[in-house]
Parts: C-alpha cells; sequence; structure tokens
C-alpha cells in the first residue's frame, strides 16, 4: 500500500486525532475510532488554549455588554447637564439595543455555522464587535443627530456580534471537549463572563481614581459641568474603548481555528480533510491540506457508506415534530428565556439598583465619591456573587450534573426574589446588598451557565448551533422583556421623595419567572459524561441514517484499551 502521508494546518490549541487513524480504510470506523481519542483524551493544556481562545470571547462580550450600566450613568452627566440623569426611555433604548443586535447574530450566526461551517464564521463575530466598539468609544452628537441614537445604532451592531459568539464558541468547544470534562471546559468558557464584568468593575474604578481632582469640584452628578464633566467624557469613552483590547488579542486565533472534525466528517462527508483540521491550532496554520486525488476519492467513498443523517428543512421539521426533540427545544429556550428576564433586568441595571437601595449616595458629598461608590458596588457584587458563582460551577458541574445544577439555582433565585420583593421596605441597603450578591451567586452556580451549556450539547452536529442560536435568542427575548417591560415599571408613580416606588413589584415579578425555569427544567435532560453522539440520539435515527453506528463510549466498553492502541497496524 502506498505511504499516507499525514495532514496540517491550524493554530497551536487542538491535537490532530485523525493522523493517528489513516492506516484505517473503512470510513465509518475512522469516524468512529477518531472521534473516540477526542472523547477520552486526557485533560491537559491543550483544553486549557481552547478554554483561553474560546474565553477571551465571552470575557469581551461580557465587558460590553455590563459596561452598559455605567455607561448610562456617565452619559446622562455629560449629555443632560442640570438634570445629571438620562431620561429613563433613553436609558432603556440604550440598553436594549445590544440585546436587540445579539437575537439577530444569534440567529444568523448559528444557522450560518451550520450551513458553512464553524470555522468560517468564527472570528468574523469579533471583527463586528471590535469595530462597532471603537465606533461607539468615539461617537458623538452634532447639530443633525442626537448621542443616544448614535450609541443605540453601534451598540445594535455589536450586538450582532456578541449574539454569534454564543453558538459558535459553546458548539467549537464542545465538539472538541473530552467527554468527562466537557462540561468543565463549556462552563469555564461561559465563566469569562464572570472576569469580563470584574474588569469592567476595575476599569471603571481606576478611571474615576484617574479624574479625582476634576470630579470633586461638584457636588452632585447635575452640577457636574465644565472640567468635571469633560472629565466624564473622558471617562466613559476609555470605558467603552477598552474592551476592544481583550477581542484584538484573540482574533488571530479565532480566524486560524481548524474546522471541528464532527462537523466536517458528519456535514461535509470530507474525511481526508477531517484528518488534519483537529491537528491544525498546533501547527500554527489556518488548516489541512490533503492530498486532493486522495480527498475526492475519500469523500465520494464517504458519501456512499458514512452513515450519518444529512440536513434538510425536511429533516429539520421531522426531528423537532417528534415529542421528545421538540421538548427538549422547549425546555433550553424557555429556560433560557425565564432567566434573562430576571438576569439581566437586575444585573443591567446594577448602578440604577446600588443607588436605588442607597449604596452609591449614601454619605457621598461630590460626584467623584458618587461614581466612586458605583464602581466599588459593582467590584462587590461581581467579585463577592458572580465570580464565585461561574468557578464553583466549573468544578461541579461534570459532577453534579447540569439539570441538578439549574434545578437548584432556579428554586434559590425565587427564594431569593420573593425575599427581597416582599420585604424590600423592611431590609437595611446593607441587607438588601447582601441578598443581591447572593443571587448574582445563584445565577451563576446556576442557570446562567447550564443554559448555555446543555444547547451546546443535546443536539444532533448537523443542528447544534442552530438550536444553541434559537435557545440563546429566546433568552435575549426574555432579557428585552426583562429591561424593557418590567424593569422600567420601578419608576410607576415616581413622586420627587421616591423615584422608584414599584422596585419591589418588579423583584416579585422576577421571583415568578424564576418559578416558572422551575418548571422548564424538567423538559431538559442531564448530559454529564455523556458522548456528543449518544445524547443526539442518533440510534432514534436508525430508520433514516442505516445501520447505526456503536457510539464512541459503548465502543469501547468491556476492555481498557484505548482507541489509539486499538487502531495501530501490527509490527511485521
Amino acid at each position: 500500500m502506498a505511504e499516507v502521508k499525514p495532514t496540517s494546518g491550524g493554530n497551536n490549541a487542538y491535537h490532530n486525532f485523525h493522523n493517528d487513524f489513516l492506516h484505517v480504510q473503512d470510513v465509518n470506523e475512522r469516524k468512529r475510532l477518531a472521534l473516540a481519542e477526542v472523547d477520552r483524551a486526557p485533560f491537559g493544556w491543550y483544553h486549557v488554549r481552547a478554554i483561553v481562545v474560546a474565553g477571551v470571547g465571552f470575557f469581551t462580550d461580557s465587558y460590553d455588554i455590563f459596561t452598559v450600566s455605567l455607561l448610562t450613568v456617565m452619559l446622562g452627566v455629560v449629555y443632560y447637564p442640570g438634570v445629571g440623569t438620562m431620561p429613563t426611555s433613553s436609558d432603556t433604548a440604550i440598553k436594549l439595543a445590544t440585546s436587540a443586535g445579539t437575537v439577530l447574530g444569534q440567529l444568523g450566526f448559528g444557522a450560518l455555522a451550520d450551513i458553512v461551517g464553524r470555522k468560517r464564521m468564527y472570528g468574523l463575530e469579533l471583527i463586528i464587535i471590535i469595530f462597532a466598539t471603537l465606533a461607539q468609544a468615539l461617537t458623538s452628537s452634532s447639530p443633525s443627530m442626537d448621542i443616544v441614537g448614535v450609541i443605540i445604532f453601534w451598540r445594535v451592531v455589536q450586538g450582532v456580534g456578541i449574539g454569534g459568539d454564543y453558538p459558535l464558541s459553546s458548539i467549537i468547544t464542545s465538539e472538541f471537549a473530552t467527554t468527562k470534562w466537557r462540561g468543565a471546559m463549556m462552563a469555564a468558557v461561559f465563566a469569562m463572563q464572570g472576569l469580563g464584568q470584574l474588569c469592567a468593575a476595575f476599569v471603571m474604578l481606576f478611571v474615576t481614581l484617574g479624574f479625582k481632582s476634576s470630579l470633586e469640584t461638584s457636588p452632585s452628578l447635575k452640577t457636574c459641568t465644565g472640567g468635571c464633566a469633560e472629565a466624564v467624557d473622558k471617562m466613559w469613552r476609555t470605558l467603552i474603548g477598552f474592551g476592544a483590547v481583550p477581542g484584538c488579542i484573540a482574533l488571530y486565533y479565532r480566524l486560524t481555528i481548524p474546522e471541528t472534525p464532527r462537523y466536517t466528517f458528519d456535514i461535509k462527508l470530507d474525511v481526508e480533510k477531517a484528518e488534519g483540521d483537529a491537528e491544525a491550532y498546533l501547527k500554527g496554520k489556518s488548516g489541512a491540506h490533503p492530498d486532493e486525488v486522495r480527498r475526492a476519492a475519500a469523500q465520494k467513498q464517504a458519501a456512499e457508506q458514512l452513515r450519518v443523517q444529512k440536513a434538510s428543512w425536511s429533516d429539520f421539521f421531522r426531528h423537532y415534530s417528534k415529542p421528545k426533540n421538540g421538548l427538549l427545544l422547549a425546555g433550553t429556550a424557555l429556560s433560557w428565556c425565564f432567566l434573562d428576564i430576571a438576569y439581566y433586568g437586575v444585573s443591567l441595571n446594577n448602578a440604577t439598583i446600588l443607588n436605588v437601595i442607597g449604596y452609591s449616595t449614601s454619605n457621598a458629598h461630590n460626584t467623584y465619591e458618587i461614581l466612586y461608590n458605583t464602581a466599588v458596588g459593582n467590584l462587590i457584587i461581581v467579585l463577592a456573587g458572580a465570580v464565585p458563582g461561574y468557578w464553583v460551577t466549573v468544578f461541579t458541574v461534570d459532577t453534579l450534573g447540569r439539570k441538578t445544577i439549574q434545578f437548584m439555582g432556579f428554586t434559590i433565585l425565587t427564594i431569593l426574589f420573593i425575599v427581597m420583593g416582599f420585604a424590600y421596605n423592611h431590609l437595611s441597603s446593607n441587607g438588601l446588598l447582601a441578598i443581591f450578591v447572593l443571587a448574582q451567586f445563584f445565577f451563576n452556580f446556576g442557570p446562567n451557565a447550564t443554559t448555555f451549556i446543555v444547547p451546546g450539547e443535546c443536539f444532533p452536529t448537523r443542528y447544534r448551533s442552530t438550536s444553541h442560536g434559537f435557545s440563546a435568542a429566546m433568552g435575549k427575548i426574555g432579557s428585552i422583556i426583562g429591561q424593557g417591560a418590567i424593569a422600567p415599571l420601578r419608576t410607576r408613580g415616581a413622586t420627587k421623595t421616591n423615584a422608584n416606588p414599584w422596585m419591589d413589584h418588579v423583584l416579585e415579578i422576577y421571583a415568578l419567572f424564576m418559578l416558572l425555569g422551575i418548571g422548564s427544567t424538567a423538559l431538559i435532560k442531564e448530559t454529564k459524561r455523556k458522548t456528543l453522539e449518544e445524547l443526539a440520539g442518533e440510534a432514534d435515527e436508525e430508520d433514516l441514517a442505516g445501520p447505526t453506528l456503536p457510539t464512541t463510549e459503548s465502543a469501547f466498553r468491556g476492555n481498557g484499551d484505548s482507541a489509539a492502541e486499538k487502531s495501530q497496524p501490527e509490527s511485521k
């Protein structure tokens, strides 16, 4: 037999498990052996690098999303002199803009990643984020355009890029991850959101300290004019513009990752290309370059022999018309929707809530102290609640399980919001802050992480990205409801002495949606320690896809030999 040359390509985060099986002639066996090695690979630096590459995008996403709470405070100071705050309608519109764009990005990029491939779309979303972030930081008003309208436009564009990152990072991580620690890898990628929030709080703190002398000249936000207003103008531009930095660092790695082996096997049926794609990240190249003659022959053989179900509109509707598949998609989508109604309703209003409970304004004698207290309050919320919550999930999600953590999170959040809502007028500001920090912890050691993980695991390869994008988009629709329809109710019946008389009822409404989340969690499946092929239910499609392959786990059940050992040719 002629010598078989290995393929190459990519950069340094993904090992090429496929080259280990070039001598195997049957394409179904090559696929099974290669995916078994991916699933059974021991956790190592390769996985850490993969987490960082995908996670930097979420760091950037989170930074850009959650700086809006601080942005609207500072825009109110600069562009509404004598008042010091933005109109509620403008404040809400700016916060909704990112979510609106995110819905478009999640649906669009999610579908395109299944149609044209994960690799082709990965990196494009980061370019959009970087461009929109810089444009936003350089925005100004003019006689014909209001600053609010221009900011809204660029935040919609930014949201499209942020939305694209959700399905792409989730799917790419899950399809390259080892089965044993797949949940931890995906949770670690998502946990970068917490670090992004933390970075935003620190940047706000540093710019406030940097302009301390200018800010101290004004006794209140509404009297911050002249040099004080100029300082605040520089502060918000610095805060927003810094969000482009991590994206620029990660862009090269995003653009040069290989295609995932599952997509190349199952959708493209390109066996030779799949042999090199997983190694591409290791070699620092953009992809594999197999021999074209062998590649064409292998594709022809795969088209005839590889047992996979092809994607089509009729197959899509057939797949999701089955009750168990349709209910699973409903479970992931509704859980994400109910979560985000409360999560974004409170998280994007951290600065407002800190002000309402008196934290940012109590004992503050000038603009500097108000902004400083706001920055420190955000820092406390993120450092004490959000960041620990994310990382507790990372370390427990593959032992406790996704469904257990989601049930627990929704249950505890229901209780916390009931307490905050019904006891709102009887709790001190420190008491409310403590409960609010606890809520942030159980958002992230709970449904905020699991609603991201489960849709990236439980759907078949041909619809995995589309289904994740749809679930995520439902979440952002929930965030729009939470921010646009529910959060503004806090000002209902406002008076000069009480600007947010309905805050307690808003928190009670959020408690109701947390309760509904408990019900929707019952529709999802537990995905821990199962291969993606098992979770996709390939055996259920035997009638359409031909004889069913054994799963990569069951294929080796019963003996301790690794896939690589099983595949080595006998020595002569």
